[in-house]
């Protein structure tokens, strides 16, 4: 019997940790849907200077791109940026509007545990928040036991993006 629940609980924890990875939506599709299928060119940033300073503050690393593409229609700029959680880079898709995060998903997820942060009830507290002076978020995010590191990298992606967008040139 017990030979019987140590196999059960070994296939259960590694079937989970298999199904956290995945593709949750592809980046261009996350671009269709955000512009209605009319996806404006994108654009590049040039992670130089002070923009590259800041973005090294906020990774908390320097970045590992010189440059940074980006898509915008308006007021509204989309990012699909990339950090990595604990061993492996997260993806995910950041709409700012106005200096505030619209919505923000996760696109893929590549870590082994820690993928609860791709469900609506944790991306939901980044909507409406802005950076402060600091180059933090202008509200607390709470985090998810076990998903520290992710929780981590997707408030560190937020961060980039609204200051990225503070720096678009008209």
């Amino acid at each position: 019997m017990k030979k019987i629940i140590t196999f059960t609980t070994l296939l259960i924890l590694t079937l989970s940790s298999a199904f956290a990875r995945g593709t949750y939506q592809e980046p261009a599709d996350f671009l269709n849907e955000v512009f209605a299928n009319k996806v404006p060119v994108a654009k590049k940033m040039w992670l130089t200077g002070k923009i590259r300073e800041a973005a090294k503050k906020i990774l908390q690393h320097k970045p590992s791109q010189l440059r940074v593409r980006y898509w915008q229609q308006g007021t509204r700029s989309v990012w699909i940026l990339n950090e990595i959680g604990k061993e492996q880079p997260i993806t995910a898709g950041i709409i700012i509007n106005n200096g505030k995060i619209e919505r923000i998903k996760v696109l893929i997820f590549r870590e082994s545990r820690g993928d609860e942060i791709r469900h609506p009830f944790f991306v939901k507290q980044f909507s409406q928040a802005s950076l402060n002076k600091e180059l933090q978020l202008d509200h607390a995010i709470d985090g998810i036991s076990g998903a520290t590191l992710s929780v981590r990298a997707l408030t560190k992606l937020s961060r980039l993006a609204l200051y990225l967008s503070q720096n678009i040139k008209s």
